[in-house]
């Protein structure tokens, strides 16, 4: 048990202390990161919930609604919604790489009790294949989401509310897109998902890049009137 234990848990904190100490400015207290961490982690109990009963009723069961919808969509909209609720207008929020920070933390809270849950079903022999592909997946995701929040946080434009939407948007297709891989590849879906994951993890990285371009000091002052 400790063992399927740790190795559910520690792809999960390995990638958030890696994207956390990717900050250049000013890392964030890890007790509101944590939070977030534990938010993320429950959501996964009434995701899981809707998708068996989607799935016992037999509805949106083909491979494009099931991966884009059930799973990409519901995932990331629950992921969007705790950060846009729990955390976008707090004053806590103020630099583009929080955004990264907090939708990290989220998306591997969600991931990784997900992972816990999986490698308890079904063993420990698959825990390196899932840190590879689908925790780290989730981490990206968040990277992407966060990204988009940040910048809508700190752009006072008139486009600002469209890359909010966008933040859930880009997350969701991508998401239903490595789902949708493994639907239609099912034997084969190695040879598919690596080539994915390694462009999933340069867009993520150069996100990260930019994000660390922008310090939360220089960001305009106008953003005052966004608070709550």
């Amino acid at each position: 048990m400790f063992t399927i234990l740790s190795a559910a848990v520690a792809p999960g904190f390995a990638l958030m202390s890696f994207f956390y100490l990717k900050d250049r400015f000013d890392s964030k207290p890890f007790s509101i990161v944590f939070r977030t961490f534990v938010m993320g982690s429950l959501l996964v109990f009434p995701i899981m919930f809707i998708q068996y009963a989607f799935e016992t009723e037999g509805v949106l069961q083909y491979p494009a609604t099931k991966s884009f919808l059930l799973a990409g969509g519901l995932e990331e909209f629950f992921k969007w919604f705790i950060f846009m609720y729990a955390v976008y207008k707090q004053d806590h929020f103020e630099g583009r790489y929080d955004g990264i920070v907090y939708g990290v933390s989220i998306s591997l809270g969600f991931a990784t009790v997900e992972n816990i849950l999986y490698l308890l079903a079904n063993g420990v022999e698959v825990a390196f294949l899932r840190a590879l592909f689908p925790v780290s997946s989730h981490a990206l995701f968040g990277v992407i989401m966060g990204y988009y929040l940040g910048k809508g946080k700190t752009d006072r434009k008139r486009g600002s509310i469209y890359v909010v939407w966008l933040a859930l948007a880009t997350p969701i297709l991508l998401h239903g897109l490595y789902d949708y891989i493994l639907e239609i590849w099912q034997s084969t879906w190695q040879y598919t998902l690596t080539p994915f994951m390694i462009i999933l993890w340069l867009i993520a990285l150069r996100k990260v890049k930019q994000a660390n371009m922008v310090p939360a000091d220089v960001i305009p002052i106008e953003q005052n009137k966004w608070k709550a």
